[in-house]
């Protein structure tokens, strides 16, 4: 029985022209040779999988070629090329820098390149993964690639271009590999697929595609799995069970369910899903690709931004038809919350279910809220439905306190501030001094969570704020302590622009105000501990004063 070969090797192109997805480098490379502007020394970077590699010894190849074609590509024939295709050439030597990283190793190579080549005109030295060279293996290389005798050549190859030192670079043409294209991947594997007598699913090897991830090494091993799984038939449904991905099919159907407001629909489908063992923050990322697809779909601009086989494509385009990008433009905004509350909340599948049911309501108009109520309450007490007719100034009236009246309804029960009357008169609503109603500015000042998702602190400032309308633009807000009134005070600007952007009045102004009546037990500084230490135990002042002890 004959040695099996995997495919990528045995498909590992031999000529400039084979080499998939790197066509602009290529032909650089190609008319380089061709006009004889061949530089010393050589950066090849990119993604693993994508033909530095393979570009390096093609390259060293072609130039060592004694009849190249009239394309400027390497003959096969004479003595050099044979050499090279048998693995028994002298002028062109490889070192593993992952594994040869030395100073040592570096030297060898010096010693190497006092020799000129015996056949053909180069000795090209192919350096793979550079980057894990040594720093003293980088200094002993400098001399030596800046200045080389004329018939040696560097190709250096690399994953991590960062990790090179500039002094490297500054001595190197710099040539950088792109991630091959779904596209690209999908045709070649259609290629190996026809030369090995197989059938395969374009769906199928679209999948395998994207699975690669821009690298076709890893296409071409995952293809060789497939067909050791499946046989001479390669299909989505194999495909899907052997890469243990979840069938796109499920995102089609919750994507229309929650759209329709199916919501037992969604449940059940995404019960499914945990049934066949996939997780539930895998499931919501891959069911906002789905989402972003379907939006990228709806237009015939955005639709190249779609890769995948072209029976998908027409499936994303009739789902996109149906489902309002306004829509999908609030899903993905909620799924994107979503993986936040995922990562810290405990229980996983009711975070996904709850965030599900929402999306099952985005359609539904939205749904007024109001402040929790505050103050001196019992407990029970409903909350008044507030009206909301808009309010329009009036001018003040004398009463026996001497106190202006509420002009809009309280967001809470705390009491006016009394205050001398003033005349004032009627200013015309515009665009920027609009009039609200309570319920308006309950709305907007809680939608101020939004704005600081991350800070804890000050979210429970803002639902214990006590948010109070003085006049129809001044509100007043009631924090406990000082340190509260600093923590508010750092966000101010934010909160009050957002404040006046979301009630188009930008006459809105906010005051703080401490609440000493509802001030902390609990000591804060130095001196209120020793306080309320000294008070509990009389001793130890005595204790402090005899010794001269000072608080810091």
């Amino acid at each position: 029985m004959d040695n099996y070969i995997v495919s990528a090797r045995k498909y590992r192109p031999i000529t400039f022209d084979s080499v998939v997805g790197q066509q602009s480098l290529t032909n650089t490379l190609k008319n380089a040779i061709r006009t004889n502007h061949l530089a010393h020394a050589y950066l090849f970077c990119g993604p693993r999988g994508v033909g530095k590699t393979t570009c390096a010894r093609i390259f060293a190849k072609t130039i060592n070629c004694l009849t190249p074609t009239e394309s400027h590509d390497a003959c096969n024939e004479c003595e050099s090329c044979r050499a090279f295709n048998e693995q028994r050439s002298f002028n062109i030597h490889e070192l593993d820098a992952a594994s040869n990283n030395s100073v040592e190793n570096i030297r060898d190579i010096i010693k190497e390149v006092m020799i000129p080549p015996q056949i053909g005109k180069y000795s090209v030295y192919i350096i793979d993964e550079v980057h894990m060279l040594s720093t003293g293996a980088f200094n002993a290389l400098l001399k030596t690639l800046e200045e080389p005798p004329s018939y040696a050549i560097f190709i250096l190859a690399t994953t991590e271009k960062h990790k090179v030192p500039p002094t490297i670079l500054s001595r190197c043409q710099v040539y950088d590999f792109q991630r091959i294209t779904i596209s690209d991947i999908i045709s070649h594997l259609q290629f190996v697929a026809k030369s090995e007598g197989l059938t395969a699913d374009e769906q199928a090897l679209a999948v395998v595609a994207k699975y690669a991830d821009g690298g076709m090494r890893d296409a071409l091993s995952i293809f060789d799995q497939l067909v050791a799984y499946s046989g001479k038939e390669v299909t989505y449904q194999k495909t899907i069970e052997v890469l243990n991905i979840l069938d796109s099919d499920y995102y089609f159907r919750i994507t229309d369910a929650a759209f329709n407001a199916q919501y037992t629909e969604v449940l059940t489908l995404f019960d499914a899903v945990l049934q066949k063992g996939f997780e539930a923050g895998t499931f919501v990322n891959g069911l906002e690709s789905h989402l972003r697809d379907v939006l990228v779909a709806k237009d015939k601009q955005t639709l190249p931004l779609l890769d995948t086989a072209e029976s998908v494509k027409e499936q994303y385009i009739k789902q996109a038809q149906t489902i309002d990008a306004v829509w999908l433009f609030n899903a993905l905004d909620l799924l994107n919350q979503c993986l936040q509350q995922y990562r810290s909340n405990t229980n996983k599948r009711l975070t996904v279910e709850i965030n599900l049911l929402k999306l099952c309501r985005l359609n539904e108009p939205k749904t007024e809220y109001t402040l929790p109520k505050v103050g001196n309450q019992p407990a029970g007490t409903a909350q008044p439905v507030r009206p909301t007719t808009p309010v329009t100034p009036k001018q003040p009236t004398k009463t026996v306190n001497n106190t202006i009246p509420q002009v809009i309804p309280s967001i809470n029960r705390v009491q006016p501030v009394a205050t001398t009357p003033t005349a004032s008169t009627a200013v015309p609503a515009t665009p920027q001094s609009s009039p609200f109603t309570a319920d308006q500015f309950n709305d907007a000042w809680i939608g101020l969570h939004r704005l600081f998702p991350r800070e804890g602190r000050l979210i429970s400032i803002l639902n214990n704020a006590h948010p109070t309308l003085r006049s129809e633009t001044e509100v007043s807000i009631t924090v406990n302590n000082p340190w509260q009134k600093e923590e508010y005070e750092r966000f101010s600007n934010k909160i009050t622009e957002s404040l006046r952007q979301t009630l188009h009045n930008n006459r809105i102004s906010i005051s703080v105000i401490i609440d000493d009546s509802q001030k902390s037990q609990t000591a804060y500084t130095s001196d209120e501990k020793i306080k309320r230490m000294t008070e509990q135990y009389t001793q130890l002042q005595t204790f402090k004063d005899t010794l001269g002890l000072i608080v810091e």
